[in-house]
């Protein structure tokens, strides 16, 4: 089977060379590992302590940074190697300050998991949330590196629970031990014999809450609220902003209103003002005579996360395309947030639904039941922020709990 499994890794690997011409993605993934060994041996340094992190994407990442954190201010001796797979999460984060070396993971290919892992000679590796790399982990495995998994979770459709899955359940086996997010994992994880499990949580709670901590006044939100509510749309694409334009241009006053969409080019945000019947101004070019606007464009990145807290209702885009952005960071602020169908795979949503603190909406119709609801009844309001809060206060610790495992 592991014949199979490079035999699919060399092609897979020799199709993205050939697509990488016709694919941004693609071929910034390409180039960011062209001459990776003499990149990486040039940053190498003869007995450093390295502890080795990889994630896939920046969603990943963002789970892995409290632990990345917290092991730098428990041992600052101590130095990270920070990898990624996808482009999304190394172009973003390449200049992440934590880490002292940040590069791509190479195709996981026997030659090379055995020349990364000899050159970084890690003490300590962390995979976090998942990305189970045959080669990489085996090497691991057969050297006795301490290997953990972060922020796991794991469902019963993955191939490790299937009854052709002894393959992938082998590579299980490298790991040291399992922090997981729920105790669904943790059991699914016991029907096929692991033990070495602990649920621990999901450290995205233990970041949202750090950054809302440390969350920055924005003087020109604050001013184009005035003293209106405001309802804040954070990472939006289109199908989220065609609704919610249709109820702005429907009722201008209910609200002030901001979208932060999750694309800021010109032609994006060109696109978004043109949905509008009423008066918008861009952050970049807001000043106090626009007051009277009652729509704002966020075009910059970065200031999301700090905008939450002026909101008194959130949306949080993607659930019309692959899946709803990060909801944990509005509700920390303790507000309700609203997002669109496509959000059963994630957890936090489904609980927060559930809870009270969270609303789905799939179309015009419910969009406006929603917000109509949360503006007209006050009990309501005020049981779904404090949910909210309430949930995010609960489950943050992870990592906490994580540090204590690997220390």
């Amino acid at each position: 089977m592991s014949a199979i499994y490079n035999i699919g890794i060399y092609l897979l690997t020799g199709m993205a060379y050939l697509l990488s011409p016709f694919n941004r993605r693609i071929k910034l993934w390409r180039e960011g590992n062209r001459n990776w060994f003499e990149i990486l041996r040039s940053k190498i340094s003869a007995g450093e302590r390295y502890v080795w992190v990889h994630c896939a994407s920046l969603g990943e990442f963002e789970q892995g940074r409290p632990v990345i954190e917290a092991i730098k201010k428990e041992k600052p001796h101590v130095k990270i190697v920070l990898t990624f797979f996808s482009p999304s999460g190394y172009e973003v984060r390449k200049n992440y300050r934590m880490a002292d070396i940040i590069c791509y993971l190479p195709p996981d290919t026997p030659v090379n998991a055995g020349r990364f892992i000899k050159m970084v000679d890690p003490a300590v590796v962390i995979f976090v949330k998942y990305e189970f790399w045959y080669n990489y982990l085996s090497l691991l495995g057969e050297r006795k590196t301490p290997l953990y998994l972060i922020s796991g979770i794991f469902s019963s459709d993955k191939h490790f629970f299937k009854w052709y899955g002894g393959f992938f359940r082998r590579i299980l086996h490298n790991f040291t031990w399992f922090f997981v997010q729920d105790q669904s994992s943790l059991e699914l994880l016991g029907r096929i014999g692991f033990q070495n499990v602990t649920v621990a949580g999901d450290t995205r709670f233990d970041r949202v809450v750090e950054i809302a901590g440390g969350a920055r006044g924005i003087e020109q939100i604050e001013h184009f609220r005035g003293s209106e509510k405001l309802f804040l749309a954070g990472s939006s694409w289109r199908q989220d902003e065609e609704i919610i334009t249709g109820y702005i241009n429907r009722n201008p006053g209910r609200m002030k209103w901001i979208f932060a969409p999750h694309e800021i080019d010109p032609g994006n945000i060109e696109r978004l003002t043109r949905l509008l019947r009423v008066k918008y101004v861009k952050f970049s070019e807001y000043t106090e005579n626009d007051s009277d606007a009652r729509v704002m464009i966020i075009d910059n990145i970065g200031m999301l996360s700090s905008a939450y807290r002026y909101a008194a209702i959130a949306a949080v885009g993607g659930g019309f395309g692959r899946g709803i952005h990060n909801i944990l960071e509005p509700a920390c602020w303790g507000i309700p947030v609203i997002f669109g169908p496509v959000h059963r795979k994630f957890r936090e949503a489904v609980e927060m639904i559930k809870l009270g603190g969270a609303f789905s909406f799939s179309d015009h119709g419910s969009f406006e039941d929603i917000m109509e609801t949360l503006l007209n009844d006050k009990n309501v309001y005020r049981r779904s922020a404090e949910t909210a809060k309430k949930y995010v206060a609960e489950n943050a610790g992870a990592t906490h709990k994580i540090m204590q495992g690997i220390t």
